[in-house]
């Protein structure tokens, strides 16, 4: 089930695996701030397990144009388009935050 990322109430839905859950939680509120700020794009995110085609994506232009692999489990992520722009963002167990436009 998709999540709507609530920038005003920071909450951890679908990262409470990660050890770093509040500081991700975090970053990812920020993110749903900037695009509603900057574009009127509401920020959704969706389960790791629904999301593949968007984590293989991300996944296959990391080790293709940069040879990086990250070996953490991928919780969420999006993909949408706004003004012409592809975006892509992955959220990983580990805390680490991928986006890719």
């Amino acid at each position: 089930m998709s999540y709507t990322v609530d920038f005003n109430t920071v909450s951890t839905v679908g990262l409470k695996s990660s050890p770093v859950a509040a500081a991700l939680a975090g970053l990812r509120a920020n993110e749903a701030r900037y695009f509603k700020n900057k574009y009127g794009h509401v920020f959704t995110v969706e389960p790791a397990n629904n999301a593949q085609s968007t984590i293989d994506w991300v996944g296959r232009i990391l080790e293709d144009e940069r040879g990086i692999v990250v070996s953490s489990r991928p919780l969420e992520a999006t993909a949408f388009q706004v003004e012409n722009i592809r975006f892509a963002y992955v959220f990983y167990e580990n805390g680490l935050s991928i986006n890719v436009m």
